[in-house]
This record gives C-alpha cells, sequence and structure tokens, in this order.
C-alpha cells in the first residue's frame, strides 16, 4: 500500500493479476464497499462480506431483520484453546438490498465460554453476500466465515496482541513493510515448527540466539 493510504484503494489492484471466476471472497468490514462488491462480481466472484455500524444505513437494515423467527441453518459446538464454544447461522433472503447483487444476509452468533475465568461472551455478526439462496448450505457458509476468522486469529491477532504492532514507533518509509513482512515470518516459521502459542515460541527462542537460527534453517 502507498504512504499515507489504507487497504481500499488496494482491493482492486491486488486481485486484478487472479482469476476469481466461480471464487467466494470474503473480507473485512472495511471492504464493504459498493465498488468492491461491482468489482467481484463483474470479475465473475461471489463475496461474503462483513457489515458493521461504519456502514449505518446497511448495518441497522440488516440488524434489524426478524432474526428470532428465522429458522436455524447451521450450529456448531466446539471446545478448543480452553474454551468452549457455539456458533449459530441464519440467513435470510432480500428481495432488494442496497448492494450490488447482495441476494441474502446471514447472523451468526457466537458463545463462548472460557474454562479458566468462566467469563461468557455472546458476539453478533452480520454479514452479506451475492450467493443466491439455496446455492450452498449453512455448513459450506459457515466454514468460509471461520476460514476468515482463522487467518485473522492466527495472524493479525498475534500481531496486535503478541508483537503489539500498533504500538510500533517506526513509522518511516518502508520500514513499517518490512517489519510487517518480518513479524509474517516469525510467525510461519513457529507455525510450521508446530507451535501454537507464539507468545511461548519467542520466549523460548529469545532465551538462546542460536535457537532463531535453526528454525530458519541456517544452523545445524
Amino acid at each position: 500500500m502507498a504512504d499515507k493510504s489504507n487497504e481500499i484503494p488496494a482491493f482492486a489492484p491486488l486481485l486484478d493479476t487472479i482469476d476469481l471466476t466461480d471464487t467466494v471472497i470474503t473480507a473485512d468490514a472495511l471492504h464493504t464497499q459498493h465498488a468492491h462488491g461491482a468489482y467481484l462480481r463483474k470479475r465473475g466472484a461471489h463475496y461474503i462480506a462483513q457489515v458493521k455500524a461504519n456502514h449505518p444505513g446497511l448495518f441497522d437494515r440488516v440488524r434489524r431483520l426478524p432474526w428470532r423467527d428465522i429458522a436455524l441453518d447451521h450450529y456448531e459446538r466446539t471446545r478448543a484453546h480452553h474454551r468452549h464454544e457455539i456458533r449459530r447461522l441464519k440467513t435470510a433472503a432480500f428481495a432488494h438490498i442496497d448492494y450490488p447483487e447482495a441476494h441474502q444476509a446471514l447472523q451468526v452468533v457466537r458463545w463462548r465460554r472460557d474454562f479458566t475465568s468462566g467469563k461468557l461472551t455472546i458476539e453478533r455478526v452480520y454479514l452479506i453476500t451475492s450467493l443466491s439462496p439455496g446455492a450452498v448450505g449453512g455448513a459450506q457458509l459457515a466454514a468460509w466465515i471461520r476460514g476468515h476468522w482463522k487467518i485473522e486469529n492466527l495472524l493479525h491477532h498475534v500481531r496486535d496482541r503478541t508483537f503489539r504492532e500498533d504500538d510500533s514507533k517506526i513509522h518511516v518509509g518502508r520500514l513499517p513493510r518490512v517489519m510487517a513482512g518480518l513479524r509474517n515470518l516469525a510467525i510461519s516459521i513457529h507455525r510450521q515448527d508446530g507451535h501454537t502459542n507464539i507468545a511461548a515460541a519467542l520466549r523460548h527462542a529469545g532465551r538462546d540466539c542460536h535457537r532463531p537460527l535453526t528454525a530458519l534453517g541456517l544452523t545445524g
């Protein structure tokens, strides 16, 4: 991305080099832009886009649908990462919505209970998609949505929380991009080595200057 810019102008140029025919693109709420939706449909791709309060009109319309009266499309219960999770997915067809070729709205409700603290959190997420009703089942929609969040959790969340990227004082020239690449490299190497706790892996590597070199295959 260019200096003093953001991800929005980079969206189309990044995807211009990829064949998007019959693909499904998931994106954060930042990319729930009319131009992005129209671009993906023109390229033959479908989208699943998150809707948040930064698009107040669209968000309010989707949020106010009669979700309590809509049948459940998918239910999933898992136990992982010291917590118990329940995820419920509902879909609602739209006759018309002010977004390029949007045909369905989605509601995902996630319950999470932490085994250690006992704390229960409930989160409601709203999305829209160009996929027509019945094109795919609820399980497939849920898998695509979880796949997007998995990227967020495995990479961006670690950069935000473990590396405290937002607190970095490096802002000059290309240095922020270089540092982001180095953080991605460190995370990827530790994941490749089987580590699931990146903070613990960093502490382990930091205790011996030879360990990072070994992880990179630079020493025997």
